[in-house]
């Protein structure tokens, strides 16, 4: 059985964001990786591209989370096979979640957002660890640095913001997170999902949104 201890485990040591943008997705971690109160890790990755409209981010255990990103990309090729088409964040959430339900006696601990583009239309999800998820329309956050994040977040948010305006504000999110959150550090990924396709954003690109005005 999954006691509160565990539960409260995956909630701890990182910052992952999503947010809904009017052109897209955007998905932001650090890259900071605890055990504890010992940082075991400063390049941690914690955003995973699944195909080129569909990305994941992680939280709780590496094993178990890992595992999880190999077992959808497997299903993904798969679908491409049988489908002709990538897998839908609805599709990975739905299958995810199946998952998650039949093992929940022996659960994986993780905190898991799915994110992109499906048939024009742009979804975030939030999947828990016994496989029950929420579809955002706005924004989500996992991790301990999400207070924080989400509280900067939801003071600039709009219907209308774009991908590169909501890229900055993913930046700046992390940023505060790390200065509350000592799991939180070492460094920001950013990734974009539109119809342009998946973009990850390099530390230049970054500095250089950062100081626009």
């Amino acid at each position: 059985m999954v006691d509160r201890e565990h539960y409260e485990a995956i909630k701890k040591g990182t910052t992952t964001i999503g947010i809904v943008c009017s052109d897209g997705v955007v998905m932001g971690a650090d890259a900071r990786a605890t055990m504890d109160t010992f940082i075991s890790s400063s390049e941690a990755i914690k955003i995973y591209k699944i195909n080129d409209g569909l990305a994941m981010t992680i939280a709780g255990g590496v094993g178990d989370a890992e595992y999880l990103v190999k077992l959808l990309k497997m299903h993904d090729e798969m679908y491409r096979m049988n489908e002709g088409r990538p897998l839908s964040p609805t599709s990975a959430t739905s299958l995810l979640s199946l998952i998650l339900q039949e093992n929940k006696m022996y659960p994986f601990f993780v905190g898991l957002v799915i994110g992109g583009v499906n048939k024009g239309a742009h979804e975030i999800f939030n999947i828990d660890m016994v496989g029950g998820y929420t579809k955002e329309s706005k924004f989500t956050a996992t991790g301990s640095g999400s207070p924080t994040a989400l509280g900067y977040i939801e003071s600039v948010y709009n219907s209308e913001l774009t991908t590169q305006e909501a890229v900055r504000h993913v930046s700046k999110a992390l940023r505060i997170a790390m200065k509350r959150d000592a799991a939180t550090g070492d460094g920001t990924r950013i990734v974009s999902i539109s119809k342009k396709g998946f973009k990850e954003y390099t530390k230049e690109e970054l500095d250089k949104l950062n100081t626009a005005k």
